[in-house]
């Protein structure tokens, strides 16, 4: 077990709502058809000039009350994206770090893997604060509305903005990470990409680029492995796992994913239907409605999930102290 505990989290939609039928009338696209597909009612997009590093800031300090810390005890700032900040060097966590009032007193630093992004930085984070570097504060934000255009419905129909954030620090007895399986594997054919703009030297939207069934199945595949995977090394059943909380790109696949897995509705947090598609953002999402609204109990363990392109994928399994 990896000692630590999840002292906060906070999330946020940094826009207004926008709904499915606004944006099909936008596209020439049949609204319940859309609806029926994707399962995503609404999604906010963040206002012009809305500065990534703000969100997140406020994201963060949401978790740290939450959390009852002063932004000042932090020691480390991961801030996660999978469509680049506000700058492309320096981190935008500098900024981050810069709004919350620190100066010197913590490192800061971004991080991408796509929607596996969150996961990412919670395993770094957890063994950052397992070697005597904490409390470590991770936040993901992502403006996706940004990347898309009218002109390419299919990501313009489902990705929106949210921003997500949470604090580790030590764990109290029997409180922790019982187990971590990452991987990626970049041998399949790219499925969504978002190219770098200075490489190409024109302006770059998100694409996805794989049928959807294509990317469902992949998808399912890469998260049912990552949960074997981790629930073997803990000697885990998932039936015995109070909370499973999963990446959600849309409705219809979270559906899919929660049957191959066998688990029932209430076990896990839906955010989707609301929220769209938001990349790294959906599983810290996930993870402050759960620590906001549900009655956890000590001993409960809790199964975090992922997938992105990549295929980033894999699985931290948390456990609730007394």
């Amino acid at each position: 077990m990896i000692p630590v505990r999840i002292l906060g989290t906070a999330s946020l939609r940094p826009g207004p709502a926008v709904t499915t039928a606004e944006l099909c009338a936008r596209v020439g696209r049949d609204v319940d058809e859309v609806t029926r597909k994707t399962g995503i009612h609404t999604r906010h997009f963040a206002p012009p000039g809305t500065k990534a590093a703000d969100v997140a800031a406020r994201a963060l300090k949401g978790a740290l009350d939450a959390a009852g810390l002063e932004a000042r005890l932090l020691k480390r700032i991961f801030c996660v994206s999978s469509m680049g900040g506000d700058v492309t060097t320096p981190a935008t966590a500098n900024r981050v770090a810069a709004a919350l009032g620190l100066s010197g007193s913590c490192d800061a630093m971004d991080l991408s893997n796509a929607c596996m992004g969150f996961l990412s930085a919670f395993d770094l984070a957890a063994r950052s604060v397992a070697t005597g570097l904490g409390p470590v504060g991770i936040v993901s934000v992502e403006l996706l509305s940004r990347t898309t255009t009218p002109e390419d419905p299919r990501p313009y129909l489902v990705l929106g903005d949210a921003a997500a954030a949470a604090v580790l620090g030590t764990g109290r007895p029997g409180e922790g990470v019982l187990g971590v399986a990452l991987g990626n594997d970049g041998s399949l054919p790219t499925d969504v990409v978002l190219e770098n703009p200075h490489a190409t030297g024109r302006l770059e939207r998100m694409r996805f680029l794989t049928p959807s069934k294509e990317m469902t199945r992949v998808a399912l595949d890469a998260l049912v492995r990552a949960t074997r995977e981790v629930l073997d090394g803990a000697k885990v059943a998932l039936r015995d796992v109070e909370w499973v909380l999963t990446h959600q790109p849309n409705g219809r696949m979270l559906d899919a994913v929660l049957d191959a897995m066998g688990v029932e509705a209430g076990r896990s947090v839906r955010v989707v239907d609301s929220l769209g598609s938001v990349g790294s953002a959906s599983l810290p999402t996930c993870l402050d409605v759960l620590w906001r609204t549900k009655r956890l109990k000590p001993k409960d363990r809790v199964l975090l999930v992922g997938v992105g392109a990549g295929v980033a994928h894999g699985a931290v399994l948390y456990q609730v102290g007394g």
